[in-house]
């Protein structure tokens, strides 16, 4: 039997992950199972196997996809300017997830619904398996840390308050992207462009409103 090519293998790892996205956005975590995988997938029971340990891997796998599209932009914006404000950093992880589709690190396009319907799934398998709660505020902790420089950054240049803890405001930005990624996902926010407008004024950030950036030609 001739082996599988590496661009083989990486389009069948693909397809199981897509089939395990839909399974996960449509179905849920819990009564979702690896057979449900495989036939969505439209392979043998087993094949899925052959790529993941289980569903907590895939699970973690789609949901850091996810995570991954929305604090990325983060680094990129921290890098590549000297002072940032915490509306820019909101705006920056936004953006991404805010059409129908998004792309993945692969260059695959993925429905952004269903990203986040697994991410969200994900938060609740945090209270429940330890080894993923770790991971996960692994994860954090890099991404509110570079926040944290990034607003260290915008108080020497005076973009952010002086009086801002800027760990402290880091969690706060955070939970705006949580809270962001929770709307998106459960409870109905279609106006992402409106969202990010009104964080800036929210945040003070009125006065570095650009044209392009308000909602309706306001």
């Amino acid at each position: 039997m001739p082996r599988i090519t590496p661009a083989r293998r990486e389009a069948n790892r693909a397809q199981i992950i897509a089939a395990a996205r839909r399974c996960f956005a449509r179905d849920g975590y819990h009564q979702t199972s690896m057979p449900d995988i495989a036939a969505e997938a439209g392979v043998a029971v087993g094949a899925p196997y052959r790529y993941f340990t289980g569903k907590d891997e895939l699970i973690l796998e789609i949901a850091g996809e996810a995570f991954r599209l929305i604090f990325d932009p983060i680094g990129r914006i921290v890098d590549a300017a000297e002072s940032v404000t915490a509306a820019d950093l909101v705006e920056a992880a936004t953006a991404p997830v805010s059409g129908d589709e998004a792309v993945d690190g692969a260059g695959n396009a993925v429905p952004v619904d269903e990203l986040l319907r697994c991410a969200v799934q994900s938060w609740a398998e945090l209270l429940r398996n330890e080894g993923l709660r770790q991971r996960a505020n692994a994860g954090f902790e890099r991404v509110r840390g570079r926040v944290a420089d990034a607003l260290r950054a915008g108080r020497r240049a005076g973009t952010v308050p002086a009086e801002l803890d800027p760990d402290r405001g880091s969690r706060v930005v955070m939970a705006l992207l949580h809270g962001f990624v929770l709307q998106r996902t459960a409870f109905g926010l279609e106006d992402t462009v409106g969202f990010a407008h009104e964080v800036r004024l929210a945040l003070g950030d009125a006065g570095v409103l650009k044209e392009d950036r308000r909602p309706d030609g306001e």
